[in-house]
C-alpha cells in the first residue's frame, strides 16, 4: 500500500498533493489544443513547484516558442542545457531550432563548433551537425557583409541530391545544408524541379533561394510557393533579412512599439521574420504595409493574451479593417508553416 503523500508547504501556502502534475497534465493538453498562453500559465506555475521537471520545461519551451516568446524558449533551452536537464542533444536541437527562428546564426556556428571541440558529438549524429554548421556558417557570413565568395568553378560531372527519395524533412534539410560548401550549378536540375514542385516545404525553397542567391546565379528559375507561381532570378533576389515590405513592417511597428513595449515589440518582430522567411521572394495582398503591421500586432496581442481591439488598431495603423483582416487570415495560413524540425 502507498504511503499517503504529503502537502507541501511553501513560503506558509500549502499545495495539495499532486498539484504540480495536474497543472503539467493540464498544460501539455493545453499545448496540443494550441492554446499557449493558457499553456505557458498552466506550465509556468508548475515549475514554482518543480523546477527542474525536464517535461515541465520542455513544454514550457514550446509554447513560449509557439507563442511567439522567442527570446524565453532561447534563455530557458540554454539554461537547461547549462543545468544538463533533458536529454542533451534533443535540448541542443530544440536550441538550434530556436536560433534558427531569431536568425542568430552566430551562436548557432559557436554551439555547434564547441559540441564538435568537445569530441562528444556521437558518430551517427556527426554529418546532421556538420551540414547545419556549414549554412550557418554562409548565413552568418552574409549577415556580417563580408565579401562575395569568387564565382564557384563549373563542374561537368553531373550530381544527384536525390531530394524526392529522402522521406523526411530532416534529410532534404540535411541534403540541402550541404551545399553550402559546394558549387551548386552541377545540381540545378534537379533544384529546378523541387523549387517548382508543389510538395517542397517553403522553408527549404527559401534556403535553396538563399545558396542560389549568394552564388550569384543568374538566370530565370520557376518557384511555386503556397499553390502560386513566381520566375525570379536569384542573384536579383533581396537579401532574406532586408526584404523592403519587411523592413518597412518592422519600421512601422518599431515606431509605435520599440519605446512603449519592447518585449511586445520583439515578440512581434521576430514572427515578421519567421513569415517572410518562409514566404521569401512572394509578397501577398493587401499591399499597405500598415495592413500587415497591424495584422501582426492583433495576432501576437492575441498569442500572448492581451487585449486587442481591431478598430483600435485600425485607427492607430491607419488602415481599414478589412485589409488587416485580409492580411491576418494570410498570416494565421503561412504560421501553420512550421520549421522543420532539425
Amino acid at each position: 500500500m502507498k504511503k499517503r503523500e504529503r502537502a507541501k508547504r511553501k513560503d506558509n501556502i500549502i499545495f495539495l498533493p499532486g498539484l504540480e502534475k495536474r497543472l503539467t497534465d493540464k498544460g501539455l493538453e493545453s499545448l496540443q489544443c494550441k492554446r499557449y498562453q493558457e499553456a505557458i500559465t498552466l506550465l509556468e506555475e508548475a515549475r514554482e513547484h518543480d523546477a527542474e521537471n525536464s517535461d515541465i520545461l520542455i513544454g514550457l519551451v514550446l509554447a513560449y516558442f509557439e507563442a511567439g516568446a522567442y527570446t524565453k524558449a532561447r534563455e530557458l533551452a540554454n539554461e537547461m542545457l547549462l543545468k544538463g536537464i533533458g536529454d542533451y542533444f534533443h535540448m541542443v536541437d530544440l536550441y538550434l531550432t530556436i536560433l534558427i527562428q531569431l536568425h542568430e546564426y552566430e551562436e548557432i556556428v559557436s554551439t555547434i563548433e564547441a559540441l564538435f571541440d568537445e569530441k562528444e558529438i556521437p558518430p551517427e549524429r556527426h554529418d546532421h551537425f556538420l551540414t547545419i554548421l556549414q549554412f550557418s556558417r554562409r548565413m552568418a557570413d552574409n549577415d556580417s557583409h563580408q565579401d562575395p565568395i569568387e564565382e564557384p568553378k563549373e563542374d561537368n560531372n553531373p550530381k544527384e541530391l536525390k531530394l524526392s527519395s529522402l522521406k523526411s524533412l530532416n534529410e532534404q534539410m540535411l541534403a540541402i545544408s550541404s551545399l553550402a560548401e559546394k558549387n551548386i550549378r552541377p545540381y540545378m536540375d534537379e533544384i529546378k524541379d523541387y523549387l517548382n514542385s508543389d510538395s517542397g516545404h517553403p522553408f527549404l525553397k527559401t534556403m535553396l533561394l538563399s545558396l542560389l542567391k549568394e552564388q550569384e546565379y543568374d538566370k530565370k528559375i520557376m518557384v511555386k510557393k503556397f499553390s502560386e507561381d513566381q520566375s525570379v532570378v536569384p542573384a536579383e533576389l533581396p537579401d532574406i533579412q532586408s526584404q523592403p515590405r519587411m523592413k518597412e513592417i518592422e519600421k512601422l511597428l518599431e515606431k509605435r512599439l520599440e519605446n512603449s513595449n519592447p518585449y511586445l515589440f520583439e515578440n512581434i518582430k521576430g514572427m515578421v521574420e519567421r513569415i517572410f522567411f518562409i514566404s521569401y521572394p512572394f509578397e501577398f495582398t493587401p499591399e499597405d504595409a500598415s495592413a500587415w503591421a497591424g495584422a501582426f500586432h492583433l495576432l501576437v496581442l492575441d498569442y500572448i493574451g492581451m487585449d486587442s481591439d481591431l478598430r483600435d488598431l485600425s485607427n492607430e495603423y491607419e488602415i481599414t479593417p478589412e485589409k488587416i483582416e485580409q492580411a491576418l487570415v494570410k498570416i494565421r495560413e503561412l504560421e501553420e508553416i512550421s520549421y522543420p524540425n532539425i
